[in-house]
């Protein structure tokens, strides 16, 4: 079995990304190709649900800043989180970047503020 896994859902008002497992630094690119699959196709309203993530690394982190600087570009989008765990939370805190990304309790709730 795989130690991460990202599936993609496009819904009515965005694409809602379902992460789960490990992001470490060789995995972070796959995660910014699936985002950039979804801007390709001028979709820039991107909910992460992060329920099941265990762990990310600073190559995920950076993948996420250059995602949310595009999407916003030109007031085109967001990318909101879903569910992190306080550990994850605690990781962007620490990074300066808790105050970057709007962060909803479940991915019901991101989904639903588009």
């Amino acid at each position: 079995m795989s130690d991460h896994q990202i599936v993609r859902t496009e819904l009515k008002r965005c694409d809602l990304y379902k992460l789960s497992g490990r992001f470490d630094s060789s995995r972070s690119q796959e995660v910014g190709d699936a985002l950039r699959y979804s801007m390709d196709l001028n979709h820039y309203h991107l909910v992460l649900d992060m329920t099941d993530v265990e762990y990310i690394s600073s190559g995920f982190l950076r993948v996420l800043v250059g995602t949310q600087k595009e999407v916003k570009r030109f007031n085109r989008g967001d990318v909101f989180l879903a569910s992190p765990s306080q550990r994850i939370q605690d990781v962007l805190k620490l990074a300066g970047l808790s105050e970057m990304f709007r962060t909803f309790a479940t991915p019901e709730e991101a989904v639903g503020a588009w």
